[in-house]
């Protein structure tokens, strides 16, 4: 069964990109052939003619078919003339044949059909880089029994509290978590990593995903519809039906354009007989020229397939934006506000400094310390036990006493681990050691033996490795960049510091960085904030644009306008490359388009292009706008 997102996709598919199926194409050669055949054959002029006209049916069928067919309808729904460019396409082919020029007529159809198909499969390239996701989603799922059998069953009728048996290769079903077992799962489909990651009891599985060599069981959690996958479907139907603002711009003016220009043509072909002496005839056949060269079907390309073609190109980078007007804003930014952990910083503290006030015992009390950290449970011990290694194993427990920290007992002596504040007894060098290095921001424990302060570990968590090029990137753009976090300014201005940013803005709460963002808008004009999509939600709301970073969070992808599904801010900045491209392409496409209606149309007036040449460079500049477009499939380098 489908589901709903599935059915949305699909309709707007075949809205957007009058898919009409695979007969227009094949009978699109069909008209290829039979006007070659009458190119190159020896025919009477009438079988020729004849030939032509099969051409132009078969050939343009469907083109006739949105032209006239879809004009009515649109007209009838809008209660207004409601045109669209292939009617005058239509009206030029009509006009060629009564006077005569089959042949032109004939390639005018097949070369504008050509240009049709080609900018729906631009179109439809890279809807399919993006939607090819939809064929990763599991439609059945093992459910177990109370019995302990398990049953196939399909998946939109899991509950959350249902119970799954995954098999080795198993697509996931569902978002849960797993019950018993474990294994490897590959959620490159969610989060672009390549590397399987090990799952065992108790930890988030995603649907879509797909399962290693290993078997558990998992607890639905979530309905089918609010899934991680679900939601990313959704995302990606909301990047082709939003389109961005000069796309939008072009799309509301082509039925003005094409009713101007159908108003335009029989006027000129009317007075010109009287203004300037041209016979009925030649008016008419300048007329059709005319109708041709003023169609706007180079600059009605102009922009959606460049925009898909760069939706496409970040999908395939693991950046999914929710519509075209958001990447095609991200070139005109002027300022980025970061949240702080996790997205400049790596997430988690390690071990920047450690000092002890005696050299000769500093091993063993390193060994002492590895010992308790391993028995504890706390954000710092991962830390401390990635810095330091032992070098023989102490075997000791150690208990984490309220307001004393980490206790243990060795050979009849006692150690702790705790913050600063809870010790008496501190060497005015340790104090030394502690002050500088809390002015830098860095979160310092003290290690003591038998209530004497003997040595400190300074951590802190530190900028993300790739956090300092990305920012010298925004700020040689001339675009502002600021840090809002809830940590100590002190702390905050720290990391920045270290990665040059801007500006640091500390201990500010998740409500109050909506605020902030209002603010930087005011100052400095339009701002894209980066964070974790949950305690930056309403930041995220409140800037231009929203970008979540993370491994596709649900509560990210429903907030942002764009996710990073991955922690890797070079997305961020190849993103805003690719956005600077689109912008440029599309108004490369633009003037090139409007260059070539006002070349032809000079032309035809002063006689010196005929509906052959029309169609050719017409017709030429749709195919080379459409391919200018599609170059934004390909990586975009500096």
């Amino acid at each position: 069964m489908e589901t709903h997102q599935q059915a949305k996709i699909a309709h707007n598919h075949a809205e957007h990109a009058h898919d009409h199926g695979n007969m227009p194409v094949f009978l699109f050669f069909i008209g290829l052939i039979i006007y070659l055949i009458a190119l190159v054959g020896s025919f009477n002029y009438i079988l020729e003619d004849i030939f032509f006209v099969i051409t132009m049916i078969t050939a343009g069928y469907h083109v006739m078919i949105e032209g006239v067919g879809e004009t009515i309808t649109e007209s009838l729904r809008l209660k207004r003339f409601h045109p669209n460019v292939h009617i005058l396409m239509t009206l030029a082919a009509l006009g060629a044949a009564i006077i005569g020029n089959f042949d032109e007529g004939a390639l005018l159809i097949l070369i504008f059909a050509g240009a049709h198909f080609l900018e729906e499969y631009a179109e439809g390239k890279s809807k399919r880089e993006i939607t090819h996701l939809l064929e990763m989603n599991p439609t059945e799922a093992r459910l177990i029994l109370p019995t302990g059998e398990t049953k196939l069953v399909k998946v939109e009728t899991l509950t959350i509290g249902d119970h799954l048996q995954v098999l080795p290769g198993d697509k996931i079903p569902t978002d849960g978590s797993i019950i018993e077992g474990s294994s490897d799962i590959d959620e490159a489909s969610i989060s672009g990593e390549s590397i399987p990651r090990e799952k065992v009891t108790g930890d988030e599985v995603f649907g879509s995903t797909i399962n290693g060599k290993g078997s558990f069981k998992m607890e639905v959690t979530k309905n089918n519809e609010d899934t991680v996958f679900s939601k990313i479907i959704e995302l990606v139907n909301q990047s082709q039906s939003n389109l961005s603002k000069t796309a939008t711009t072009i799309k509301k003016l082509e039925p003005k354009y094409v009713t101007i220009v159908m108003i335009v043509v029989p006027a000129f072909i009317l007075l010109t007989p009287f203004l300037v002496g041209w016979s009925w005839n030649t008016s008419f056949y300048r007329g059709m020229i005319m109708l041709i060269s003023a169609s706007p079907c180079a600059l009605a390309a102009s922009a959606v397939p460049t925009t898909l073609s760069g939706i496409s190109n970040l999908a395939k980078q693991g950046v999914l934006f929710k519509g075209g007007s958001y990447l095609s804003n991200l070139a005109k930014i002027k300022a980025c506000a970061f949240d702080k952990t996790g997205t400049l910083t790596e997430g988690k503290p390690a071990v920047t400094d450690h000092y002890f006030v005696n050299e000769e015992n500093t091993e063993y009390w390193k060994d002492v310390i590895v010992a308790m950290e391993k028995s504890a449970n706390h954000p710092l011990a991962d830390a401390i036990l990635d810095a330091f290694t032992s070098a023989s194993s102490i075997k000791m427990d150690a208990e984490n006493e309220i307001g004393k920290g980490l206790v243990a007992e060795h050979q009849n002596k006692q150690y702790r681990i705790g913050k600063p504040s809870t010790f008496t007894n501190v060497p005015a060098e340790i104090e030394k050691q502690n002050e500088t290095l809390a002015k830098a921001g860095k979160t310092v424990v003290y290690f003591s033996e038998n209530d004497s302060v003997v040595g400190l570990i300074a951590m802190m968590d530190l900028p993300n490795k790739d956090a300092k090029k990305v920012i010298q990137y925004f700020k040689d753009q001339g675009i502002h960049t600021a840090m809002i976090t809830g940590d100590s300014k002190l702390t905050g201005q720290a990391v920045g510091q270290l990665i040059a940013i801007d500006e640091v803005i500390g201990n500010v709460l998740p409500e109050n960085k909506s605020e902030i963002i209002h603010s930087t808008q005011k100052q400095y004009g339009e701002t894209v904030m980066l964070g974790d999509g949950i305690n930056d939600a309403p930041a995220l709301v409140a800037s231009d644009i929203g970008f979540a970073m993370g491994n596709g969070t649900d509560v990210a992808i429903d907030v942002a306008d764009a996710v990073i599904m991955q922690n890797d801010l070079t997305k961020f900045q190849y993103a805003h490359k690719v956005s600077k491209k689109v912008d440029k392409v599309v108004w490369q496409n633009i003037l090139f388009s409007m260059f070539i209606v006002l070349l032809l149309n000079g032309l035809n007036l002063v006689g010196k292009v005929d509906i052959g040449i029309g169609v050719l460079a017409h017709e030429g500049s749709t195919l080379l706008v459409i391919l200018n477009g599609l170059r934004l499939l390909l990586p975009v380098k500096d």
